[in-house]
């Protein structure tokens, strides 16, 4: 008998078998998913050496650079030029420096504190900085501006030398460091023998995959906020904070967090909690707390996350409650998986949301700030082989990147403080949260990585939910977005884009701070202020910066401004919902350290 030929998969098997290799699927022949295993133990084998960075995404940004560098004598030639002018200004001011007889040749950016301190303003270590400075300067220029060269290689160029640079910063080094220097005459060396004890400490619990201690713990200092678990499954717990106040607003709120961390980053200590804030101003909060998934949870999906996640909430909500509608609120991550429920139910004719707000939460991805460096094929093709061979992305593997985002402020900065001056942690609540990491299911994060930041699926509508695509166009319902202006992760602009996206009233807000620390803002912070305006469905569109350009200005808190807004779309106050019984206290199982 002949032997039958091996099917043919089509093209959607193709793509298919692109994110989910090593595993059988149907059509397929079983050398190919060994060749794939094979392809991926070697992939997720070297991620451990290379901190799970892609040494083919690495090498052809620098050929994609070196090449176009070698093809413009004109940028070589302005290279020469830029370097013997910044060597001469370096040594004209080295010669005069000791009198500061002259003006520095540079001035480091606003965000760089490394040479602030004022023992850098004597000789010779007023030099040492300039010369460094200088330096990174000229590679600056050398890095962007080649011609021919792609925008993400170019980023991906000049990222890597930045880094390069500032690990060999001379305030990383004792002896051109005067503030480590003074430290060390001071204590006769005891910050430097500490320092050694610290980082060995620090590296031991690393090798060891042992959690950082924590000072703020969820359901002692932090997310007290009393309350009760109402609902859980194999993904979420959903929570219901108790009344504060003897009338409620009639529509409730759902708030859906990012999944990248715990919860609680709403409901920090009292003063900090924007949750408490909600509750004593009348309204009847939950919020998602997700499980943080392990390796029987690798087959997670974005739209088990919509499902187990916002809808089984709403079902819960309007149950418990008898409200027709919801207010939702997400958060980063929760926010574009809430702008991706709010247009299938849109689509689908389920009305239960009264009005939905993004806190920086991006459902456009063509802009996705500085992780772009992180995100192109090569780069998700390697990330995934870490994850097929664990099952998910482990926090350690997020963290480094995201550190890497803000290198000065989160590894080198922080290594001089613990292990060159000894100086002790500077913990409170949003520390503690940021160390606080989940880790992600393989199958939701290659989905989210490959459908929004690659294919940018949302924005054209063209992620599907069921069996259909779903469109931003068909939301209806009023949207207030809030953008951060120092954000690293959503950047303001990106977050804006919403505006476009969408055919209905968006109030947009921008308020000071960044990803994080600009969205934990209670009143009373210092140094704070926002920006509102709300923008017509009908009216023409206004670019951004015309928008920040030309929208008063305020001081303080941008959380009376929304609250405000909420308690418009919330409806009349009532009696509060009967208090459910039987059920375990907040924060829940889901939020517990390890």
């Amino acid at each position: 008998m002949a032997s039958q030929p091996l099917p043919v998969p089509s093209s959607e098997q193709r793509r298919e078998a692109s994110s989910w290799q090593g595993r059988a699927r149907p059509g397929y022949p079983e050398a190919s998913v060994e060749h794939a295993s094979a392809d991926l133990v070697l992939n997720a084998w070297l991620g451990r050496l290379t901190a799970y960075l892609s040494p083919a995404a690495l090498a052809g940004a620098w050929l994609d650079w070196a090449s176009h560098l070698m093809l413009s004598p004109d940028k070589q030639f302005e290279l020469v030029l830029q370097g013997q002018a910044s060597w001469l200004r370096w040594h004209q001011y080295c010669r005069s420096a000791v009198d500061n007889g002259l003006a520095k040749p540079v001035e480091p950016l606003a965000q760089d504190k490394r040479f602030s301190d004022p023992a850098w303003q004597a000789w010779p270590y007023n030099a040492i900085s300039q010369g460094f400075l200088l330096t990174q300067q000229w590679w600056h220029r050398a890095t962007t501006g080649v011609r021919g060269v792609s925008p993400h290689h170019g980023d991906v160029v000049s990222f890597v030398a930045r880094q390069v640079l500032d690990g060999y910063a001379p305030s990383n080094c004792v002896f051109t460091n005067p503030v480590v220097l003074q430290a060390t005459f001071a204590s006769g060396g005891r910050n430097l023998l500490d320092g050694a004890l610290r980082a060995a400490a620090d590296a031991r619990r690393a090798l060891d995959g042992a959690p950082a201690p924590v000072t703020f713990r969820p359901g002692h200092e932090v997310a007290i906020t009393p309350g009760k678990v109402v609902m859980s499954n194999r993904l979420v717990e959903l929570i219901r904070y108790d009344p504060q106040t003897p009338k409620v607003h009639a529509t409730p709120l759902l708030i859906v967090p990012a999944w990248i961390m715990k919860y609680y980053i709403l409901d920090l200590s009292p003063a900090n909690s924007l949750v408490r804030y909600l509750v004593e101003h009348g309204h009847t909060v939950y919020i998602i707390s997700w499980k943080n998934p392990d390796a029987a949870d690798r087959d997670l999906s974005l739209e088990d996350y919509r499902q187990l996640g916002i809808m089984a909430a709403l079902d819960t909500i309007t149950a418990q409650t008898g409200a027709a509608q919801v207010n939702a609120c997400g958060y980063c991550l929760g926010g574009t998986l809430l702008a991706i429920a709010a247009a299938a139910m849109a689509r689908d004719g389920d009305e239960r949301l009264a009005s939905v707000t993004l806190l920086a939460a991006q459902v456009d991805f063509t802009e996705p700030g500085e992780l772009s460096l992180f995100i192109d094929d090569s780069e998700v093709a390697f990330l995934e082989a870490a994850m097929w061979q664990q099952g998910y992305l482990d926090t350690r593997q997020m963290a480094g990147a995201f550190q890497l985002l803000r290198s000065n402020d989160l590894i080198w900065s922080r290594r001089l403080r613990h292990y060159l001056l000894d100086l002790p942690d500077q913990d409170n609540d949003l520390a503690s949260w940021n160390a606080d990491a989940t880790r992600m299911p393989y199958r939701m994060h290659s989905e989210y990585l490959r459908k929004l930041f690659l294919k940018n699926s949302l924005a054209s509508a063209r992620y599907i939910v069921g069996d259909r695509p779903v469109a931003l166009t068909d939301i209806q319902i009023p949207v207030f977005a809030v953008g951060t202006l120092t954000d690293h992760v959503a950047p303001w602009r990106s977050v804006y884009k919403i505006m476009l996206l969408t055919d209905t009233e968006v109030t947009f807000l921008l308020t000071s701070g960044g990803h994080n620390a600009g969205v934990v803002s209670p009143p009373g912070t210092p140094h704070r202020g926002y920006q509102v305006a709300t923008h017509a469905h009908d009216a023409p569109y206004v670019d951004p910066d015309s928008w920040q350009a030309r929208t008063e200005q305020h001081e303080g808190s941008w959380w009376p401004a929304w609250e405000a807004w909420l308690a418009r779309h919330a409806g009349p106050l009532a009696a509060p919902p009967p208090p459910v019984v039987g059920c375990a206290d907040a924060p829940g199982s889901y939020v517990s350290l390890p």
